[in-house]
């Protein structure tokens, strides 16, 4: 009867111990980031200038260093010259969704952080007045992102980083198909709050 009795302790104890640990370890996280992009090539027959963008992510960690994340976000570029006419702008918005890998730094406590995913967007095209002229309609692409992740104490974290979007899709203007294929690269940086 003792035997079981302290073989009942101990599981309570390890329980215990193993439940406060998890504590300590953040499973959500939610971050915004922003910073510059590069197209990787031209839009359709337009060459585009240094864009901007920003997101805001979720995170939830399933495993110790792996996890979902999920959000929206917003890019935009200016061209000189377009098939629509001159000085319009192309913005990239909707939904981006993926795995996540995130592993300490040796001992440290930075760790580095891998991303791969899949975006749910679509191009807009605005003329100088910021009016929509065109929509692409929302489709499918795919995000890859790496970086890391610098502890700020208190549950808050820096996160530099750089990221690669590829969307293709197609977009009508005076009565012509236009394909339109954005791939680029973006330098951002990140606040994360662990909660």
């Amino acid at each position: 009867m003792k035997t079981k009795v302290i073989i009942a302790l101990v599981t309570m104890v390890m329980l215990n111990m193993n439940s406060f640990a998890q504590e300590n370890n953040k499973r959500f996280g939610f971050e915004l980031n922003g910073g510059a992009s590069k197209a990787t090539s031209k839009l359709s027959d337009a060459s585009l200038n240094i864009g901007y963008g920003f997101e805001g992510i979720l995170h939830y960690r399933f495993m110790p260093h792996t996890g979902l994340y999920a959000g929206w976000g917003w890019n935009k570029f200016s061209s000189d010259d377009t098939f629509a006419g001159k000085d319009m702008d192309f913005e990239e918005t909707g939904y981006i969704f993926g795995l996540q890998f995130k592993h300490p730094i040796g001992s440290s406590p930075v760790s580095f952080m891998l991303r791969a995913g899949g975006l749910y967007n679509h191009i807009e095209l605005e003329n100088t007045d910021g009016e929509i002229v065109e929509d692409s309609g929302h489709g499918f692409g795919m995000q890859f992102a790496g970086g890391i992740d610098v502890p700020l104490g208190k549950n808050w974290s820096v996160a530099p980083g750089l990221k690669f979007n590829s969307l293709n899709r197609s977009m009508d203007h005076n009565n012509e198909s236009r394909e339109l294929n954005l791939n680029y690269l973006s330098l951002r940086v990140g606040i994360v709050k662990k909660f």
